[in-house]
């Protein structure tokens, strides 16, 4: 018995290492409110959401051509924006062109094991696999996203009872 068909993700053919804007969603496994809560429509973190936090910024310190962007943290995902700008130069004057997925892989590699090593019980912390991205083609879009990312946890009772609300 094959294995079932697995929708992609990327757009096919194109290149994630080029430079551009990527709007981004990594989710929690099973979508466990995980990283905090929404009160009065304000996300508070819990010191995993710190983690999370602290992962995320640390980013551009180990992917030269990544920059960050609006970015909002909620109880089970994370959405924000990767820039990829391939002029930027290490300290070394060298250049580093990393692809988004690269990016996203030690995003959710430094976090977890942050946050598991914070564990003391058997249960593991796990991402979903994969992400979702898109890419951002136009100033326009690039004020809508950020917008939406803003206004993310004033929507977080929408979104939690209508998921296919999450990427937009």
């Amino acid at each position: 018995m094959g294995l079932p068909n697995r929708k992609r993700n990327r757009l096919e053919g194109y290149d994630y290492s080029s430079g551009g804007y990527y709007f981004v969603t990594v989710c929690i496994k099973e979508r466990s409110d995980f990283l905090g809560k929404i009160k009065n429509e304000k996300m508070f973190l819990n010191g995993f959401g710190k983690i999370v936090s602290a992962a995320w910024l640390d980013l551009p310190n180990h992917y030269f051509n990544c920059e960050l962007d609006y970015y909002v943290i909620m109880p089970d995902h994370i959405h924000g924006i990767i820039i990829i700008d391939n002029t930027l130069k290490k300290k070394d004057n060298k250049s580093a062109n990393h692809s988004l997925s690269e990016i996203i892989r030690g995003f959710k590699t430094f976090s977890s094991k942050r946050i598991n090593k914070k564990l003391k019980i058997d249960k593991k912390f796990k991402w979903q696999k994969s992400f979702y991205d898109r890419i951002i083609r136009s100033e326009n879009e690039l004020y809508f996203i950020r917008n939406y990312i803003q206004l993310n946890p004033l929507k977080w009772d929408l979104e939690k009872n209508h998921p296919e609300n999450l990427y937009m």
